[in-house]
């Protein structure tokens, strides 16, 4: 491909891609992958897997609208190990190991997740992986870097400056991934990410992944990648099918008291409650802490360490009630939720959405409960025309 020249419209991934493959062991992939996919239990993909993974192999550009959840980290980071298998070596010299993927993500809890899913992946192999990112101390992160790494996950910020002191080299990455690439520039991290692009190779494959395509993605797509195949496994913001979705009118003084008697009647043990704003979520989690509930609270003046921590402990099950923002909440990756409660209701129609999309994950059930007090009507008028018209 002509590197010069620009791109066409993104082909459809169904007009380009083999049927889909259900099993990974008919993917093309090395016995060390799938056994490191059978050691998650997984033998089945996901939809945007049967799609991806044969396109990222054939070494095409893709665009990729998925949110988290649905399996998009293998989808690519599979593929690319199995591409970059052919640089495994046991040799101890960092020169031996350059960097050779470059995963970019938004923020530090979804750059660890990715993290750990490919370091899950590659464990019996001989490819080495680390994530850099800001918030703590770089001292740790630069002796990785100095070692040698082929896979690189990296939050911008964190990356340049790791660029800038020196510590990692970029002038031997062939495979790229913008993760959440609709939320970095929501960030602000759109100058950061054509810096750290402007430092790599020209020729090489470069995969986008978002949950919506908005003007300014399909800018940054015709940009960096070339002649790019758009896989789609789900009209963008449907609402899931699998999640029971129910409204009760509740004043507001009274909302707390609904959730607890709600856990307490459906037995439900565990759930994420969304409110508008951060103090909101301070005082709620404290309340809830008063009830009786494990609880912590995830929201903008939290550190990350702080919320890496508080998601940490909801996930081996020490804590009960999660309060979030929906800015703190995006790009969470929490298996078999069972339940999420709007304690507010969302400003923006579509926050609904990706909100309600945190539980009934692969297949499973879930149930999303809004409290919806008189001053909230117009905004669940709008929810319902959403609902609507994204399932006509």
């Amino acid at each position: 491909m002509n590197p010069n020249e620009n791109p066409a419209a993104p082909a459809s991934a169904d007009a380009a891609a083999a049927p889909p493959v259900l099993r990974f062991d008919e993917l093309q992939l090395d016995a060390k992958l799938l056994r490191a996919v059978l050691d998650q239990g997984y033998t089945q993909t996901t939809p945007i897997q049967a799609k991806a993974i044969p396109i990222v192999l054939a070494g095409r550009d893709v665009m990729g609208a998925a949110q988290t959840g649905t399996g998009k980290t293998a989808a690519f980071s599979l593929p690319l190990l199995q591409k970059m298998l052919k640089h495994e070596n046991p040799s101890m010299s960092p020169a031996r190991h350059p960097v050779r993927a470059l995963v970019l993500a938004p923020t530090r809890e979804l750059a660890d997740q990715v993290a750990n899913n490919v370091k899950a992946y590659s464990k019996h192999t001989q490819l080495r992986v680390t994530c850099v990112f800001g918030g703590i101390d770089m001292k740790p992160q630069t002796a990785e870097l100095k070692k040698g790494v082929e896979v690189l996950i990296a939050t911008p910020g964190r990356l340049l400056d790791h660029i800038e002191a020196k510590n990692c080299i970029l002038s031997q990455v062939e495979y790229v991934v913008l993760d959440e690439a609709d939320r970095m520039l929501d960030i602000g991290f759109l100058p950061d990410l054509q810096r750290i692009l402007s430092y790599l190779p020209k020729q090489r494959q470069t995969l986008l992944f978002s949950a919506t395509f908005s003007p300014e993605i399909k800018k940054l797509a015709n940009s960096y990648l070339q002649e790019p195949i758009l896989v789609e496994v789900a009209r963008p913001n449907a609402t899931a099918t699998n999640v029971e979705q129910r409204f009760y009118r509740v004043e507001d003084e009274d909302k707390r008291r609904a959730i607890v008697q709600i856990l307490r009647e459906r037995a439900i043990t565990q759930c994420i409650v969304f409110v508008n704003s951060k103090l909101g979520a301070a005082r709620l989690a404290r309340a809830f802490e008063r009830d009786g509930l494990r609880t912590s609270a995830l929201h903008g003046d939290k550190s990350q360490d702080e919320r890496l921590k508080a998601l940490a402990a909801f996930k081996r099950g020490e804590v009960d009630v999660l309060v979030a923002t929906d800015v703190a909440a995006r790009g969470l990756d929490i298996a078999d939720l069972p339940a999420v409660f709007n304690y507010d209701i969302p400003f923006n129609a579509e926050d609904y959405v990706h909100r309600i999309g945190r539980t009934g994950r692969a297949g499973a059930s879930g149930i999303a409960i809004s409290l919806v007090s008189k001053s909230d009507t117009r905004l669940t008028s709008d929810i319902e025309k959403l609902i609507k018209k994204k399932r006509s």
